[in-house]
């Protein structure tokens, strides 16, 4: 999967601005952002269900609406409409007739967790089981690349558990998958690569563990007991100072040189030294106060997962 040049405006308002972004066959990959940051119009663009206003989209070396018509796509979006008077393995059986090399259906539902739910009626489903027929609808093609816009949105806490070891299980199996979500804990925990978009260009790439030591450095935290708060911000590695009560809360890009200021000054009660989480690390990105010029990206990026015997070569990009 390969972005060259990318913008696509919708009028005066650009969503996707000058996007450069490749990620090769395997793996799984979280599209990260504030909304309206340019993630769903990614995602839209990379299935052909929507032209770049300038740049090119390709797809296993290809355009994307030659991929989708080979069947090599599948995708689960954030809008759709339950099908009527229809069961749900019946939905399934009719999506997999369509595609070249389906998955068995009964696998598919089972993946989707709706195995208990196969002869139920689509619309009358709940919310978080029509969200699994959604995935099931996806996974139907038995697809190289599965795109998953906010997969888990409607989902209580025990279905996405479940949902995340269906895509690990999915993913084992060398196919690429690529998501968008706004629960960070997710993408910190299932993704390979993490890439955070803001104002429709890519602000940092690269796997949770180092956008997290490079654009959240570390949290120093400590009682104040009635010091006063301005020599603070002026500490060695200090990038952002915050009062909680009577804690000082220190963002720091040198732990121990800060530390080693602070006990020089006798601020050492209640010491706690963490390291930043992905959270702490996208609001830092996507503030306009402290969002960096040039995305931040990992020392040594992370290899992309081995894939299976028989999925498309590296040099497909996916």
């Amino acid at each position: 999967m390969e972005f060259s040049g990318v913008t696509r405006s919708y009028g005066a308002v650009r969503a996707v601005d000058g996007l450069d972004l490749t990620i090769a066959t395997g793996g799984t990959v979280a599209l990260l952002g504030r909304n309206g940051a340019g993630k769903s119009t990614t995602l839209t663009m990379l299935l052909g269900l929507l032209p770049p206003s300038t740049g090119t989209v390709r797809l296993f070396g290809g355009t994307p609406e030659a991929a989708v018509r080979a069947g090599r796509v599948g995708a689960m979006l954030q809008d759709g409409k339950a099908v009527p008077r229809v069961t749900v393995r019946e939905l399934i059986t009719f999506v997999a007739a369509t595609y070249p090399h389906p998955m068995d259906v009964t696998e598919a539902l089972e993946l989707a967790g709706l195995g208990e739910f196969a002869g139920r009626r689509v619309d009358r489903l709940s919310g978080g089981q029509a969200q699994r027929v959604r995935f099931a609808v996806a996974l139907a093609g038995n697809p190289a690349l599965l795109v998953l816009d906010e997969p888990t949105a409607a989902l209580d806490v025990e279905a996405r558990r479940a949902f995340w070891r269906s895509m690990r299980a999915y993913a084992r199996r060398g196919h690429t998958i690529v998501f968008s979500t706004h629960y960070l804990e997710e993408a910190d925990e299932h993704a390979d690569r993490i890439v955070v978009m803001d104002g429709g260009r890519v602000v940092a790439d690269g796997s949770g563990a180092a956008i997290k030591r490079q654009a959240g450095g570390t949290l120093v935290s400590f009682d104040l007991a009635g010091a006063p708060t301005g020599p603070l911000p002026g500490l060695p590695g200090v990038s952002a100072v915050e009062v909680r009560g009577d804690r000082a809360l220190l963002r720091t890009t040198d732990s121990d040189a800060t530390v080693v200021a602070l006990a020089s000054l006798g601020l050492v009660r209640g010491l706690q030294v963490v390291p930043a989480s992905l959270e702490d690390a996208f609001l830092t990105l996507t503030s306009a106060e402290t969002a960096p010029a040039a995305p931040v990206t990992p020392a040594v990026p992370a290899a992309p997962a081995r894939p299976a015997a028989g999925a498309p070569s590296a040099k497909e990009r996916a």
